[in-house]
């Protein structure tokens, strides 16, 4: 007779071992099922050893800069890349077996390793065992999109995953993306000594972002040595001699580049192409992400999709909220829902950028009158204080109703600063209160307030 649980989950990303807390601490007995490594994209191949690996390429970067500073190193300053990817892998490693350990000491929670396959909509094989539950949650991430460029399936390529066994130095990395696992990449190993070639087929860097923000990006990463070419495409990929040859078209014309390896951060596909979601009767769409409604329920009553593969964020900070909003709902007769939601998110390049709500363009295509404040980070004495004076930040305010529709801050400390408005704006809370706020000094927040001081109506708005 098949086990059964009143819950299955399958994946231990950001969104499954909090829910499997949630639902045993009620009293059900549940089923958490993981094939890989325990903690999902963040802790494995995503955030937590990239930042890792972004905090060693700072330091070298700041070490280059010592005598800026006052600060004499004598002798050549050398990235040893086996002492950095054993640092991050620590520390991934102990955020992976931290989510082990828990699930495994968590009372009513039953851990099966293995593959997971709907049998029908509630039931779950597990390789060779069939689990069954009134209630089941989709958790399963996502992972690297692999463009159909000819020659790419017979060239040794990278993705986000596959770079984090790399423990050496490449002579001359070309990356095929331009948005945030990219920039990210390129700007590491530049300052960790390697070559960078950036191809972004788009007209420029991160596309979704202002205009204005896209550029200062490239403008940062071109001060520290990157070629990056927008509006290029890679058509053909070729294996010479050794070397990775690309062959791009774009705004010059027709060129090659060649390195000597490949990283493809071109997009993210979800993992739900080998669940048997049909058996189920799930719906997907075209890009196979998993349709959800408001409270992340599916078209079949009883199964839940969260995080990645729902196609409704693609962050840690959003597949966690994705749990919060599931298990206030079962649990709590607390009625969340996704479009409650405002969108913000962190491109970790160096300085960081900070996002939160909409972009200028997509305020100003709401047809409302919009105010826009900008403080350059040349103007903020934090970061004149610390020599990090590249980028800027930037809010939009509906003119009208005073409330901010969504701000920008690309800038030393940014991805921490832009939280007072997040939280102004969960509050719907005038721009006016932070402006009667008192800010310690010196820090980079204290300038939001004058920033909005200064508020002035859109250009063509």
């Amino acid at each position: 007779m098949s086990p059964t649980y009143d819950a299955i989950i399958i994946g231990t990303g950001q969104a499954g071992p909090p829910l499997a807390n949630r639902l045993t601490k009620a009293g059900m007995k549940v089923a958490i099922i993981e094939r890989k490594r325990f903690g999902g994209t963040c802790v494995n191949t995503g955030c937590i050893p990239t930042k890792a690996m972004v905090a060693s390429a700072y330091a070298a970067h700041m070490a280059a800069r010592a005598s800026e500073y006052g600060v004499e190193i004598d002798g050549r300053i050398h990235v040893d890349m086996r002492k950095v990817k054993a640092r991050k892998d620590a520390i991934s490693q102990t955020s992976s077996r931290g989510v082990e350990d828990w699930l495994t000491s968590m009372p009513g929670c039953m851990i099966y390793r293995g593959h997971a396959r709907f049998g029908s909509a509630r039931e779950v094989k597990v390789d060779e065992e069939l689990l069954s539950a009134a209630r089941i949650f989709i958790d399963v991430g996502g992972r690297a999109m692999v463009p159909a460029i000819p020659g790419l399936d017979h060239v040794d390529y990278l993705t986000n995953s596959s770079m984090m066994d790399v423990d050496f130095l490449p002579e001359h990395l070309l990356i095929l993306g331009g948005s945030y696992i990219g920039l990210e990449f390129a700007q590491m190993y530049r300052r960790f000594g390697s070559k960078v070639t950036v191809i972004e087929a788009a007209p420029r860097l991160v596309p979704h972002e202002d205009e204005d923000i896209s550029a200062s990006i490239k403008e940062i990463l071109e001060q520290e040595g990157i070629d990056i070419r927008v509006a290029s495409k890679c058509t053909r990929l070729d294996k010479r001699a050794g070397a990775i040859v690309a062959q791009i078209e774009g705004a010059q014309g027709r060129m090659e580049v060649s390195a000597s390896h490949l990283l493809v951060a071109t997009g993210r596909r979800p993992n739900t192409d080998d669940l048997d979601l049909d058996r189920a009767g799930v719906h997907t769409n075209e890009h196979g992400f998993i349709a959800v409604d408001d409270q992340l329920r599916t078209n079949v009553a009883g199964i839940w999709a969260l995080g990645e593969c729902n196609g409704r964020g693609a962050f840690t900070h959003t597949a966690y909220n994705d749990f919060e909003i599931v298990s206030a709902n079962l649990l709590d007769n607390e009625p969340r829902r996704l479009s409650d939601r405002i969108p913000t998110y962190g491109l970790f390049i160096d300085p960081p950028l900070g996002r939160v709500g909409m972009t200028e363009v997509q305020a100003r295509a709401t047809g409302r009158p919009v105010l826009v404040g900008r403080r350059p980070m040349t103007r903020v004495g934090r970061a004149v204080e610390k020599g990090e004076t590249n980028g800027f930040m930037k809010v939009i305010v509906d003119a009208q109703t005073k409330q901010i529709l969504g701000a920008a801050i690309l800038g030393t400390g940014g991805d921490e600063a832009v939280h007072c408005l997040t939280d102004t704006m969960y509050a719907k809370a005038p721009y006016t209160t932070i402006t009667h706020a008192v800010h310690i000094h010196p820090t980079l927040a204290e300038l939001i307030p004058t920033m909005l001081e200064d508020l002035a109506p859109a250009a063509g708005g």
